[in-house]
């Protein structure tokens, strides 16, 4: 009893063995180039943008355009944060090559 059991783990072992073997034989490393995810940062541009955009609209809007100059301040001033961002993210890009 003792032996069949010796030899039925000996053999699922090695047919295990011999399965995981094409496997671990194709697992190169490729060497793949990483970039800092700029999105981040243009978003946070945005963010500081519409603050920085409402605040202004309000401040030079009329009387009774208050509402309405705050919003189209923070509409312009997300979209020219977004793309200032964005712009200086791609300038100060770091890249470099992993092997995965």
């Amino acid at each position: 009893m003792r032996n069949r059991l010796t030899t039925a783990i000996v053999i699922a072992s090695s047919s295990f063995a011999l399965a995981a073997a094409p496997i671990i034989a194709e697992a190169k490393p490729h060497r793949v180039l990483v970039c800092k995810s700029i999105r981040h940062k243009a978003n946070n541009g945005a963010l500081i943008g519409a603050v920085g955009g409402g605040l202004l609209g309000h401040t030079v809007a009329g009387h009774g355009n208050k509402t309405g100059g705050t919003l189209i301040g923070a509409g312009v001033g997300a979209v020219a944060g977004h793309q200032i961002a964005k712009s200086n993210a791609k300038k100060n890009q770091k890249c470099h090559y992993e092997y995965r």
